[in-house]
C-alpha cells in the first residue's frame, strides 16, 4: 500500500493524498481530488499513469524535480514507523493503516489537531 500524495511544487505544502497501488485508477482518485487547484504542470517519477492519463505535454519526469516530495516521504516513514520496511510495526488490516497514516498526515502536515 502506497501513500500518494501532491505539494505544491513552489511552497513544498501538501495538498492532497490518498492511498492505493501504483495504478493508473488511484492517480485518476487523486486527480478528482486535486480538481480545486487547476493543476497546469505535473512532476513525477517515472509511474507509466502519469502520462497515460495526463499525456506527455503536462508531465515533467526527473529526480530534480522531485526532491521536495521525497523529503515529505522521508519525514512520513520516519514519524509513522508502520511506513517504514522491516519493520515490526505493522497494520493487521488496511483500514487500520490508513486511519494512522492519515491521522499522521492530518496532524503532522496539515497541523490538525484531534479532540476527543
Amino acid at each position: 500500500m502506497l501513500t500518494w500524495h501532491t505539494i505544491d511544487h513552489c511552497t513544498g505544502e501538501v495538498l492532497v493524498y490518498t492511498f492505493g497501488t501504483r495504478e493508473h485508477y488511484v492517480l485518476e482518485e487523486l486527480l478528482l481530488l486535486l480538481k480545486p487547484f487547476s493543476i497546469s504542470k505535473v512532476y513525477a517519477d517515472g509511474n507509466y499513469a502519469y502520462e497515460k492519463i495526463l499525456g506527455t505535454d503536462k508531465v515533467k519526469v526527473g529526480k530534480r524535480n522531485t526532491q521536495k516530495i521525497e523529503c515529505k516521504h522521508l519525514l512520513l516513514r520516519t514519524w509513522v514507523k508502520r511506513l517504514a520496511r522491516k519493520t515490526i510495526c505493522f497494520s493487521k488490516s488496511l483500514q487500520m493503516h490508513k486511519t494512522v497514516v492519515g491521522l499522521c498526515i492530518n496532524v503532522k502536515i496539515f497541523n490538525r489537531t484531534i479532540t476527543t
